[in-house]
Parts: C-alpha cells; structure tokens; sequence
C-alpha cells in the first residue's frame, strides 16, 4: 500500500510562444504554509508516534479482532495514509515547480526518508491481514457494514497474496525503496529538467525544445528534432542504465514474487483482466492501417509532401490559424464546455482557477509536461500545466480539469477507496476534451476551420491510442529483452525502431537520431506499462460518449456516479449501468471506430 500518489505527466502536453495573460501559480498552504511551518513538524512527530503505536497495537493480533476492532485498525491506517500523503504531496508539488532546485529537492529527498523510516513499522499490516482466515474475515464483512465498504481494498490486498513475500524481505524491500526505484526516477527528472537545448541561437529546455516540432516552420521543426537528437545521444548512456537498472531491479521482484509476467503487476494495480489488455492491445494493433497509416497519408497530401519526416508528424496543417489563446479564453471555453455538459461539473471546476489550485506558467526548471495530483482526500487536488497558449494546450487543460473534477469527487469515498485504477483514471480527462472538443467543433465557421479541428482531434487520439500502445510495444521488447541481459543504447534504440514504422506507417522516413526518442518518455521510468491506460479511457469514453449523443436521459446522473465510485468498483460494475463491457472485443472496436469514422469525415471533406 502506497503513502504518496506520485503525479502520472500526461502525453500530449504542449506548448508554443507568446503572450498569454495572467498564468496562475499553485498556493500550496493548503497543505502547509511552508517547509518550516510549525503545522509540519506537528504532523511528522504525529505520524512518527501514529505508527509505533499502531504496530504495537496490532501487529500480530489482526486474527483476534472483531469486526469493531478491525474497522478501528483500518480507520488508524486511514488516518496515517492522510498524513503521510499530505507530507509526501507538498513536499512532491514543491519540488515539481523547480525540479533544478536544490533546497526543494533535499526537502523531498528528505521527507520521502522520514515517511519511509516512519512507515516501516506498517509493512505487517498487509502481510498479516493477507493471512486472516478468509471464512472468519467474511463473517466480519457481514456483521459491520461500516468494515464492509473496505472490502473492495481488502480484495485487491488479497489478489496480492500469492506475490507477497516474508515479512522480513518485505521490510528490506520498504527500507530500502528510497535508494532503488527512487533515487533512480529523482536522477531521471533533474537530468530531464536540466537538459538545453540551442535551436536557432536560442537556449530552451526540453517543453520549448518539443514545442518547434509543431512549429509552422518545417526548417525550425527540422532544426528542433535534430537537436533534440544530439542531445539525447549525448546523454544515451545514462538514459541507458536508468532504463537497464529499473528493469532489472523490476525483473528481481517480480521473480521473487513469482508474477507470471513483467506486465501482471500492473494488470494486478489496474484491477484488469491480462486478457482485456490483450484484446486492447490487438484491436488497436490491426486498426494501425484504417488508423494511423491512412490519417499520415492525408496528412502527407495537405502537406505536399510524398514522404513525411518524423519532424512533420505534429506539424500544424497548411490551413491552420496558429493563433494563440490566452488564459481567460482558454478557461472560458474549457468552462462553458463544462458547464455545458451538467452544470455540476463547472462547479466543480471553477475552485481550480480561483483558489490557486493550478500552475500553468512554463519556468526554468519546472517538470515539463501535465498533471493533476489527488494529494489526499481531505485537501483538493491541483493540476499542473505548462501553458504557452496553443489551442491543443486548451485540449490539455481540459484533460487535467477531467482528471481533477474526478479526484473531487472520488475523495468521497476517502483515502483508501478513492484511488482510481489507472485504466479508469483516464476516463474523465478524455470525456473533459471530448466535450471541449464538440463544444469547438459546433462553433466551426468555415469549412477549413472544421477540418483543422477534425485533423486535431485525429492527431490527439492518435498520440493517445495508437502511440501509446506502441509505447506498451517497446516496454514489453524491452522488459522481455532485458530478462535475456543487458541492453547497450543501440539495443534499445533498435526495440524502439521496431514499434515506430510498424505504428506510424509507410509514409514516413525515420531520420537518424531518431532512434534514441525513446530517452524523454517518462511513464517507462515512472510507471512502467502504464501507457496501455491511455489507450484503455480513450477506448472507453468514445464508446461513453457514443451513449451520451444517443441520448440517455439518466447520463450525466450514471456519470457522476461512476465518478464518485472511485476505486470502489470494478471496470464491468461502472460500465454495466451504460450498457457496455470492456472484456467483450466488440466494445474496443467501437471506440476505434469513431476515430476511423472521423477520417472518413476528414476524407469526405476532400471531395
């Protein structure tokens, strides 16, 4: 069980240049007023204190509790769950707004140490409740319907039972957390951070660098991806071991754990079947020629180009505006589509822009890409941008409020039962654009206005189906590779080869130094196969959606509650209400289908 819900950067952040408007800034004294306030130093001796005395009251007497005194136990570990979460997120914020920054990351450093010295005591907790006889812990179910809530985290520490290990190993493997995984995602992030990059006589980092690939300009796109191909090969060699140190270290758990599979962990976090990934991943895969292969070809077309460089994949099109949105038309568009939608959910929307609970602004040292942090139930979540006023930097804000608007409403269920498996998680960002999307789509003026924003929206799900299942390719190549010996940066620039002309298809030439992009992703060091989850809430909020424009009086209710459900259900009991099934092949064909169908409109709008 984790203490700190580390922030999961979206893919498709963006960014361009220019003025924007008033950006706001995170105000994290919600949390605490300040790394020295006397409010933290209360909360770490609490928890200090908290934690010996839980271990002293129940390690070793779980199998004697009634039902009263293991709903009191579950409600201590809550309670410390809060706390540690609640240090371990100020301190995480703090340092993602300044990454370069070095009394933030000793801070962090610092409070991930106590928070892990604290927490050892608890490691018994789930080793010892895994243990419990499973006839008596149903009779305990059935007498208390206050301990019953909890059986859906009782089930998934239970689906954990036959990969955990002796109390002592599992204690090592606690202790010394914070100089493996760790450290390693720490030296990933402040190497990403301080990367420069020289396009053109100006000095950027790596979201200014990323940004020229979608420039107007095909010379500064050109100039972009060649010079972040430099500096990626210049620092292989270390991307290289973080990625050889983190799966091997993966590889040594997951055997001692006897998991059937690099992938099963996740499977097992994600509450998912390993065969409904396996039907995603296939559907999606055989989809890449009606898909990606036939968008990149029109794309090629508008382009005048027979053969696209990878430079021209995110090129704006030829008819495109590149006008720039500010902050208060981009909050009012992503609002009314909100509020539009059920006005409960600009309600729920509006406290992030007014009460300092987002980041937008791009500064030196920041951590590049987006996010939305849950933080713990009893605070709010904030959401963090790198905004430069593109229209798909709106998409993005609109994908974090998605996430937010969730976090909001799952904190309901408190700590324990609000986190969403990450295959749902997605679930309302995607359905947050897909709304600003159609609200845009409507106001469309011009035929070449409703193509653009048809092409746009091709490209995002794109970049959120077909790339990221792609992405799930290369980790299953290189986690499996891996278990056969290390892997020197060629080794790995070739796994990632191997995925490229497969997904993106015939029309594109790769240029050399592109081999090595697979250095800047940071859901591989993160969170391994992860990515599969993109694709998995794309999947599901097109077939969401399509239930949505068929008209069902009772949507915006079914919504909201599947939202409240948090982690308090499984995928078949949220879906069940809408009619739909994500372990029936059919159902991923559905949600491919409307993005091929939006091709077909792009198609027909040639004619």
């Amino acid at each position: 069980m984790s203490f700190f819900k580390y922030p999961l950067f979206d893919a498709n952040a963006s960014a361009a240049s220019g003025e924007f408007g008033d950006l706001p800034e995170w105000d994290l004294s919600d949390l605490y007023p300040g790394p020295d306030s006397p409010e933290l130093a209360r909360d770490l001796d609490w928890l200090e204190k908290a934690c010996a005395d839980f271990a002293s009251s129940y390690e070793g007497n779980l199998a004697n509790l009634d039902a009263a005194g293991m709903l009191k136990c579950v409600t201590d570990y809550e309670a410390i769950d809060i706390i540690a979460g609640r240090i371990m997120s100020f301190a995480g914020l703090q340092y993602y707004q300044m990454t370069t920054d070095g009394d933030r990351a000793k801070f962090m450093a610092d409070m991930q140490d106590k928070i892990t010295n604290f927490t050892t005591p608890l490691v018994f907790f789930s080793l010892e409740f895994n243990r419990l006889d499973e006839g008596n812990l149903a009779d305990l179910l059935a007498e208390n319907a206050d301990l019953a809530r909890y059986k859906p985290v009782f089930d998934r520490m239970r689906a954990m039972k036959p990969h955990q290990l002796s109390d002592e190993l599992e204690r090592f493997l606690h202790d010394q957390s914070t100089v493996g995984s760790a450290a390693w995602n720490r030296l990933f992030d402040e190497t990403m951070a301080a990367l420069t990059f020289t396009v053109g006589g100006e000095e950027l980092n790596i979201e200014g660098a990323l940004n020229l690939l979608t420039d107007p300009d095909r010379a500064k796109r050109e100039a972009a991806s060649h010079e972040l191909a430099r500096v990626f090969q210049s620092n292989i060699r270390l991307f290289a071991r973080v990625h050889n140190t983190l799966a091997k270290e993966k590889s040594v758990e997951d055997t001692w754990r006897k998991m059937p599979s690099p992938q099963a962990g996740r499977h097992l976090a994600n509450h998912v079947e390993p065969e409904v990934v396996e039907a995603l991943r296939n559907a999606v895969v055989a989809a890449y020629p009606k898909l990606s292969h036939r968008y990149y070809a029109l794309k090629a077309k508008w382009l005048g180009l027979e053969t696209m460089e990878t430079w021209d994949r995110n090129a704006p099109l030829p008819m495109d505006d590149p006008k720039l949105v500010d902050w208060t038309q981009a909050r009012e568009t992503v609002m009314d589509a909100y509020t539009a939608f059920d006005p409960r959910m600009g309600a729920l929307a509006e406290p992030f822009f007014d009460k300092g609970w987002i980041d937008a602004g791009v500064k030196p040292g920041k951590a590049p890409g987006a996010f939305a942090h849950p933080t713990v139930t009893t605070v709010h979540p904030y959401v963090m941008l790198n905004y430069l006023g593109k229209p798909r930097d709106v998409m993005t804000l609109a994908h974090e409020l998605g996430h937010g608007v969730h976090q909001v409403l799952a904190a309901e269920q408190g700590e324990m039962l609000s986190s969403t498996p990450l295959t749902l998680a997605e679930t309302a960002s995607v359905f947050g654009e897909m709304l600003t999307f159609r609200k845009l789509l409507a106001g469309a003026k011009t035929k070449e206005e409703r193509k653009t924003m048809l092409a746009g929206k091709v490209e995002d799900m794109i970049n959120t189906v077909v790339r990221q299942i792609a992405f799930y390719d290369f980790e299953c190549k290189l986690h499996a590779a891996r278990a056969e010996g290390e892997l020197t940066p060629d080794d790995i620039n070739a796994l990632w080869m191997s995925v490229q002309a497969e997904s993106l298809g015939p029309v594109f030439n790769f240029q050399e130094g592109y081999e090595t992009f697979w250095a800047y992703i940071p859901h591989f060091v993160h969170s391994p196969f992860y990515v599969y989850a993109y694709a998995f809430g794309d999947g599901l909020v097109n077939a969401l959606y399509a239930v949505y424009e068929e008209g069902d009086a009772d949507f915006q209710d079914k919504y909201f509650d599947m939202l409240k459900a948090g982690g308090s259900k499984h995928h078949k009991e949220l879906l069940a209400p809408f009619g739909l099934d994500a372990s029936d092949p059919a159902f991923w064909d559905k949600g491919l289908s409307m993005i091929s169908g939006l091709i077909d409109e792009l198609e027909a709008l040639e004619d």
